[in-house]
């Protein structure tokens, strides 16, 4: 018995080891999906995905990893850990290529490069990058595995105080240092282009913004990471997020982001939702649904 009991306890500990090693972000296939906006032509472009874990230090924080288990039960879902898309959005009108977030980069290596080629459009070709915050996964691909910049000839658009807060983390030093030219600061809330306009967010970064892309009537907007799990953040909107540098705040912005959207059934693109990550979403009572757009 006794020994039956150490080969189960080493079995265990096996699989927990291969599970450890399956967490974190994963390469992905590439992807474009394109559809029309008024006059923009908007992709959605795969980069890669991220496994994260069920271990109450993010999704749950406030909660704990049994709470978001019965969650994603109830969904039908694993409950050792969140499978999370990585993704960008390509917004292009007449002779404009807009980027909004990159992804992981070089680090993991995502996907970005070989599905813009999937879209048409070169690095080169980009003549505008719009950053919703200036965490790794949404900054990453700003530079080539040769630490060059990936995006020679566009202007780089950063929230001001997420710009400020990068240059402050020793880990983004370098590339902070190959970009800082082409960066342009704006405030939240200030249009960025032609038919975009930068909306504050708060809560996740000291200058997290979504897009709103509006023409002829049209709009989309790009949510950022205000929301991360199409379920668990849609069920429990009120759980602390353990990514948000302001728990509070982030709680109290992501219901009341998500109300607005459903009440006004926005069209919007949600970079960690299952790709392309585009579609509405609904409210139910208490809490909400994702409603992918077909």
């Amino acid at each position: 018995m006794k020994s039956l009991c150490i080969s189960i306890l080493i079995t265990c500990l096996a699989a927990a080891q291969v599970s450890a090693a399956d967490m974190g972000p994963k390469p992905a296939q590439p992807g474009a999906e394109t559809f029309t906006l008024g006059e923009f032509r908007i992709t959605s472009l795969k980069d890669a995905v991220n496994i994260v874990p069920n271990d109450g230090s993010v999704f749950g924080a406030d909660v704990g990893p049994k709470a978001v288990a019965e969650v994603l039960t109830k969904a039908e879902q694993k409950t050792e850990a969140i499978e999370l898309s990585v993704d960008a959005l390509l917004a292009r009108k007449n002779s404009e290529a807009i980027l909004i977030d990159t992804g992981l980069g070089p680090a993991i290596p995502g996907a970005l490069a070989r599905s813009l080629a999937l879209a048409g459009v070169a690095p080169d070709e980009v003549t505008t990058v719009l950053i919703t915050h200036v965490h790794s996964d949404h900054v990453g691909g700003l530079i080539t595995q040769d630490k060059q910049s990936a995006f020679k000839h566009a202007a780089i658009k950063i929230s001001e105080p997420d710009w400020k807060w990068l240059q402050q983390q020793p880990e983004m030093a370098e590339l902070t240092r190959v970009i800082a030219q082409q960066v342009k600061t704006f405030n939240p809330g200030e249009d960025v282009a032609t038919g975009i306009k930068s909306v504050r967010i708060p809560g996740h970064t000291p200058g997290h913004v979504g897009y709103m892309i509006s023409s002829n009537g049209q709009t989309l907007l790009d949510v950022g990471d205000t929301v991360h799990s199409s379920i668990v953040s849609l069920a429990k909107p009120d759980w602390a997020m353990g990514y948000d540098t302001d728990l509070a705040v982030g709680r109290t912005s992501r219901r009341e982001v998500l109300t607005q959207l459903a009440t006004e059934h926005q069209l919007i693109f949600a970079p960690h939702f299952p790709y392309p990550g585009v579609g509405c979403i609904v409210s139910q009572n208490d809490h909400f649904e994702w409603l992918p757009k077909k």
